[in-house]
């Protein structure tokens, strides 16, 4: 019965999108899908409304309410326009960024929005080709605009397109922005409330003036400019993955002073089939197997990669075997937040009013590194929009110097307010070349940090589960791990309870709970255990996937235990899996 009543309030809306509002071309999908026998198809386009969530638009591409299409994207745009009229309501002129990255689409969609913001009184900023997303953010700070957007799906599969929302300050929205926007979005039901005829008085292309100032402050993080210089010969290889990162990363590698880029000519071609590839996603090895290969045969120093829209990047590096590895988020930012810590220590930067930035499922390594060194160490939400959200917040008051998240996005700088891989290429480059200064090769280097702050081990967990019924499934899963705590993990008792949902910080023993300072509540769970492991389980705000994530931690003597002290890791890993069914 209740399956009879979907269909029947799945097809009246799918009839509403035959109206003269929407283009033949969608019409007559839609009737496709209305007139087959199988009416799977139909249900998945229609069953629900492509959310606008607090980040903005993620889906598959494809004709449909729930699908990622010019009038869930025109939607999307004309509940933006309506909020900005009323936030900025005094203001002369109310200005907007568009981006867009190499999608398929993604040209097509971040022209619309142009036009729906324009029709709606709204200068917008139209890159003229595709940008990082880092550079969008960047460009409405520079520009003082009040607000942004970047048609991208980041590292997601080729069938997808997405829509990144950002506020005046660069960063994603938070609230009540994200709210009010959300408001204003479900309030646009149908084609006809989209302002589609655009006015090219009040769209203004913009390029390659603000690529020079981006890349111009880049420049100015550099630590060791003499370590480049001397090194500037370092063999790297870069693939953007088929990506945007291609204009811009292989650009600043040059500027700061490195002659040796090499390239991945397959993957330098930008296409949003992505294909060499069968994800774009600097995570699996699968995407960087090109580059590694290009570096073997080059006898290259380091690896780097970013994904499609250049937010986020991959590196691998040579280990003490002489085999190229993949380093995971987790150690790309605990490299970084070493690096920044020591050299501005070495430089008499640290005044003490600095601090970093991590969200709480990436490595506790980081905050040893940071107490080591006197500085503060702020934990934050999954996502960059929370680390803008801490940068923002002590805007005047302290420095921010680093931040980073176990996704492989780090931001060394807060004049952009979103993760940005063009920066981060250009300062793991420059660690590379500080190490080898030393003698020390980027995999050496991370050995010395697990034998000064402990070994640490991660290794994160997606669980995919699709559509409707998947959406359902993972949100009973999420109900029993807040519900029903383990006793013990892998023979460690549970000794901490951080449940997100209800902000309760909670000691097993005592049963004593207290409430954790967050800027909003949010369906986390983690457990701690007697001998150092954290466990966190959350469900993706972008994918259909519920998410774990596994830290376990030993002890590291030296370099030459590096093997021996992994294998048991794995062994405990495991152990750690079969306690939770994963």
């Amino acid at each position: 019965m209740e399956q009879e009543s979907l269909l029947i309030e799945v097809i009246n809306k799918a009839k509403n999108w035959l109206s003269a509002e929407y283009d033949e071309e969608t019409r007559k999908e839609v009737q496709r899908m209305l007139d087959a026998e199988d009416k799977t198809e139909l249900i998945e386009a229609f069953y629900k409304d492509l959310e606008f969530g607090t980040g903005g638009l993620r889906g598959i591409m494809g004709v449909g309410s729930n699908k990622m299409n010019i009038y869930t994207m025109g939607a999307a745009t004309q509940g933006l326009s309506n909020y900005l009229k009323k936030e900025f309501a005094k203001l002369d002129e109310i200005k907007v960024v568009i981006g867009y990255d190499c999608r398929n689409n993604s040209r097509k969609f971040a022209e619309i929005s142009a036009d729906i913001f324009s029709a709606n009184g709204i200068r917008a900023y139209l890159f003229d080709d595709l940008r990082p997303t880092p550079e969008v953010s960047f460009a409405i700070r520079e520009l003082k605009a009040q607000s942004g957007i970047i048609l991208t799906a980041s590292h997601n599969p080729k069938e997808y397109n997405g829509y990144k929302c950002y506020w005046e300050d660069g960063a994603q929205v938070v609230s009540p922005h994200d709210k009010n926007i959300i408001s204003e979005v479900n309030s646009v039901r149908t084609a006809a409330d989209i302002k589609f005829k655009g006015n090219k008085k009040l769209i203004t292309i913009i390029g390659e003036e603000i690529d020079s100032i981006y890349l111009d402050k880049i420049t100015t993080i550099s630590l060791s400019p003499d370590s480049i210089a001397a090194q500037n010969d370092l063999k790297i290889v870069y693939t953007p993955i088929h990506g945007t990162g291609v204009r811009l990363i292989p650009a600043i590698l040059q500027k700061i002073g490195f002659k040796n880029v090499i390239h991945v000519e397959e993957q330098d071609v930008v296409s949003g089939n992505f294909p060499t590839v069968v994800s774009p996603n600097p995570e699996e090895p699968a995407a960087l197997e090109l580059a590694v290969k290009k570096a073997i045969a080059t006898d290259a120093d380091l690896v780097l990669a970013s994904d499609p829209d250049a937010d986020r990047m991959g590196v691998a590096v040579k280990n003490s075997a002489g085999e190229f590895v993949l380093l995971n988020g987790n150690q790309i930012a605990s490299i970084f937040i070493y690096y920044i810590l020591r050299r501005n220590s070495e430089l008499g930067r640290l005044t003490g009013k600095e601090y970093i930035v991590k969200t709480i499922v990436t490595t506790e390594l980081i905050k040893k590194i940071a107490d080591k060194q006197g500085v503060e160490c702020f934990d934050c939400y999954t996502g960059f929009k929370w680390i803008a959200a801490v940068i923002r917040e002590n805007e005047g008051i302290k420095q921010y110097i680093g931040g980073g998240e176990e996704s492989y996005g780090f931001l060394a700088q807060d004049f952009v307010r979103d993760k940005d891989a063009v920066s981060a290429c250009a300062l793991m480059a420059e660690v590379t070349a500080w190490a080898k200064g030393m003698g020390k090769t980027l995999f050496d280097l991370l050995l010395d940090i697990y034998v000064e702050y402990g070994y640490s081990m991660e290794c994160g967990i997606s669980v995919v589960k699709k559509g409707k019924s998947g959406a359902e499934e993972i949100a009973r899963m999420m109900q029993g791990f807040h519900a029903n705590a383990p006793k013990e993990i892998a023979g460690s008792r549970v000794s901490v309870i951080k449940d997100y949902k209800t902000l309760y910080d909670t000691d097993v023993e005592s049963g004593e709970k207290s409430i954790m300072d967050m800027p909003t509540t949010s369906d986390v769970i983690q457990y701690f255990t007697e001998d150092g492991t954290k466990v966190s389980v959350r469900p993706s705000g972008t994918e259909p996937k519920i998410k774990f994530y596994i830290e376990l931690k030993d002890k590291l003597s030296s370099r030459e235990e590096y093997d021996n002290v992994v294998a048991a890791s794995k062994s405990r890993i495991q152990a750690v899996k079969d306690s939770l069914n994963i």
